[in-house]
């Protein structure tokens, strides 16, 4: 884990927890399915499989990585939020995906604003980006409903990826998520 620990972070109706070996399922099914297209899927298992363990590696190697998005009171997985970095990615970026049925409730917005403001504040980053795939308007809609903006100038490993830049939250004027609590253990 990282230096931190085990991260926790709840909203007003998710609980963002480190994933565990039981989230593969799942995980495995999503990048195997048309919806990985946008970050460069149909995978396979094996490919999903390294890409899980990216997932969490990061963790250990950054001190930040994926965490899966529950809801707080049934413990039911509906997605994933992370922060990737590494050398396949130019900058941090916050990505997201919510599983087949929990689309458009406001689940990947909730998550990625947590994670980007315990990033901002914990991390001390001065920006995160978010690289979209053209015709992705859903995840266009969710990186604009977090303040960030098309930077067309921005480096990115895919250069037909449209990429969404989030600065600090600690710029003036920016509202910070609202009831968020961070557990570290």
């Amino acid at each position: 884990m990282s230096e931190a620990g085990a991260i926790t972070i709840r909203t007003e109706r998710l609980k963002l927890r480190m994933p565990d070996i039981d989230d593969f399922d799942a995980y495995a099914r999503i990048m195997a399915s048309p919806r990985s297209a946008g970050m460069g899927g149909p995978f396979d298992l094996r490919a999903a499989w390294g890409m899980f363990c990216h997932d969490v590696a990061l963790w250990q190697l950054f001190g930040h990585g994926a965490l899966m998005i529950d809801f707080d009171e049934t413990g039911e997985c509906v997605g994933q939020v992370g922060i990737n970095h590494g050398p396949l990615f130019p900058e941090k970026e916050l990505g997201w995906f919510v599983y087949d049925g929990f689309e458009g409730r406001g689940y990947a917005t909730e998550a990625a604003s947590a994670l980007r403001d315990w990033a901002f504040k914990t991390l001390k980053l001065s920006s995160l980006v978010s690289y979209i795939a053209p015709g992705n308007s859903a995840s266009v809609a969710v990186a604009e409903r977090l303040g960030a903006r098309l930077d067309p100038e921005a480096p990115r490993a895919d250069p037909a990826d449209l990429v969404y830049s989030s600065p600090s939250f600690l710029r003036p004027g920016h509202k910070r998520s609202r009831h968020v609590s961070i557990l570290t253990s």
